[in-house]
């Protein structure tokens, strides 16, 4: 799997290059702003809600000395709280409403590598796109809150809280590699093939949420070019991933061979 994980981050090498060469800049600018948005909206609700969260959680300390010390502690924790789960629920939301606008992104990606196929896709509309990507994401929002819960509390024991933050990162590394996948996937396969194949291939979904979820942290930037680059990244490694297992057939696959290596 660590094989495959390399694979998933090295697959963002040259995709702005990818990009300026098919013209897609033109789709991320709904993406972009539903993005910066969602973005914004969660940056300041963390903002203006951390002491509220604050407040609740310094109600577990009964003691008097040091009540004001644990109080300033629990507002840093609250709005560690809030961003955290905030990142979480801000990748699934904005993944799913890009949905419609990010699948014609990876079909010409693919198209770019592989040309004219001798399979059939499944022809989705905007509308069953965008119900896809709302269904994918929030049953891997899910998944996701279900591990990490547990996993930030006990973030805060010493030692142990080292184990679970990097588990915490890897876990959504995965979900949101996940989902950038399945804008390639959304053509080739039902909603349970979907998750099928991905389990199968978690490395290279990891290598790619690892690479988006670092790059969020870029200010301001972070919100605007991630998604971009990210879906490139993802639908240039799953296409070839389709094409070692048979599941796509080229009309030339000996030139599309050589330019993918390249």
């Amino acid at each position: 799997m660590f094989k495959n994980i390399i694979s998933g981050i090295k697959a963002y090498f040259g995709t702005f290059k990818l990009i300026s060469k098919l013209g897609l800049w033109r789709y991320f600018g709904i993406p972009i702003l539903i993005s910066v948005l969602t973005g914004f909206g969660f940056v300041s609700f963390a903002y203006f809600f951390s002491d509220n969260l604050g407040i609740l959680i310094s109600k577990i300390w009964p003691w008097e000395w040091g009540s004001e010390t644990f109080a300033t502690i629990s507002t840093y924790i609250g709005g560690l709280l809030i961003l955290v789960l905030g990142l979480v629920i801000y990748k699934h939301i904005v993944m799913a409403l890009s949905a419609p606008f990010m699948s014609p992104v990876s079909e010409k990606v693919e198209a770019h590598f592989y040309g004219n196929t001798t399979h059939t896709h499944r022809n989705t509309s905007f509308r069953q796109q965008l119900t896809r990507g709302i269904r994918i994401n929030l049953r891997n929002l899910c998944k996701e809150l279900l591990f990490m819960i547990p996993l930030l509390i006990l973030s805060f024991i010493p030692i142990i809280g080292i184990v679970a933050t990097v588990l915490i990162f890897l876990i959504q590394a995965y979900y949101v590699g996940f989902g950038n996948m399945d804008y390639t996937m959304e053509r080739h396969f039902n909603y349970k093939e979907s998750i099928q194949f991905v389990r199968k291939n978690r490395g290279i979904a990891i290598g790619n949420g690892i690479v988006f979820v670092l790059m969020l942290f870029i200010p301001i930037i972070g919100f605007i070019v991630t998604l971009p680059i990210a879906v490139v990244a993802a639908s240039s490694e799953t296409v070839k991933i389709l094409d070692q297992q048979k599941l796509i057939s080229t009309t030339d696959s000996s030139i599309i061979s050589k330019e993918i290596e390249a």
